[in-house]
């Protein structure tokens, strides 16, 4: 699998990435989740996305459960993480409303919470999940300025940023933001029009790609009938699957978009890592992007 170099000599993510925000509902033992993921490292996925809310703060738990089953594990994938959401849970009962806390005494505990629950020492990348009104930006740079220090995260990103957010965070940052992970497909095409990716191929920043079959809606869901009889057309010719198809509209965006695939299935993964070997020629993409819209473009 082409793997994406986001620091030169010191970090690159596999093209693919593997969620794990469904982890709970999988029902994987320790030991079927270590299976899984030495299936995905077959498959050349060594990139694994978390964050602490996933699971109503339970996922990073039962990840870290597989890696102590299996510890070699560690050093075969890329580990990020996310911080800063908060919601009344049984995991934070003192939590009454859901929030953002970017204070910086807060986001160096949740990464060392996030290191505690998979057993690890150290987090390849950390992000920012969500643009926070009340951020200080300076106090943003101090955690993560402290985290590297102490040896516990080695990169730093954001995600859902702005580029006047990713731009102010960077500004206060003596090293660069590896990655701004956003909600990228055909059918949430928002950052194509304003300005998002053009500023993050500007300055080289390969953006993360959550959500690129629209949450599995776009099987089912009849406002996206359009889009489904598009690819339809497409499919035969192609000989690929809709996910494919749709997977493809991502990767052939210039900014080198890593999607990350959130199912659970091996098989799916398989079939779905396929739309590496497709290309849509222009014609195609903007007409998938006109039934995913329903309209054409200006």
């Amino acid at each position: 699998m082409q793997r994406v170099e986001l620091v030169p000599g010191e970090l690159s993510f596999s093209r693919f990435i593997q969620g794990y925000w469904r982890l709970p509902d999988w029902q994987l033992s320790p030991q079927q989740l270590v299976a899984f993921i030495e299936q995905g490292l077959e498959l050349g996925i060594t990139t694994t996305d978390h964050a602490d809310v996933y699971g109503a703060f339970t996922e990073e738990r039962l990840f870290g459960q597989a890696l102590k089953l299996a510890p070699h594990l560690r050093d075969k994938i890329e580990v990020v993480s996310k911080c800063n959401i908060l919601f009344p849970c049984e995991q934070q009962p003192s939590v009454a409303v859901k929030h953002y806390n970017s204070d910086r005494d807060y986001i160096v505990a949740a990464a060392e919470r996030s290191l505690r629950e998979m057993g690890i020492d150290t987090l390849d990348v950390l992000l920012i999940h969500r643009p926070d009104p009340l951020m200080d930006a300076d106090a943003v740079a101090d955690a993560f300025q402290s985290l590297k220090a102490d040896g516990k995260v080695r990169h730093f990103g954001v995600s859902n940023f702005s580029n006047a957010q990713f731009s102010l965070l960077q500004s206060r940052l003596p090293f660069e933001l590896v990655t701004n992970q956003l909600e990228i497909s055909a059918t949430s095409s928002q950052y194509l029009f304003d300005g998002t990716l053009d500023y993050l191929q500007q300055q080289r920043v390969k953006p993360m790609a959550w959500s690129c079959l629209g949450g599995g809606d776009i099987f089912q869901a009849y406002e996206f009938k359009e889009l489904r009889d598009c690819a339809a057309k497409m499919e035969d010719a192609m000989g690929a699957s809709l996910d494919q198809i749709l997977l493809a509209f991502v990767l052939a965006l210039p900014s080198q978009a890593m999607p990350i695939i959130g199912s659970g299935n091996i098989e799916r993964i398989r079939r779905q890592i396929g739309a590496a070997d497709i290309k849509l020629d222009r014609q195609q993409w903007f007409a998938l992007l006109e039934a995913a819209r329903g309209i054409p473009v200006p």
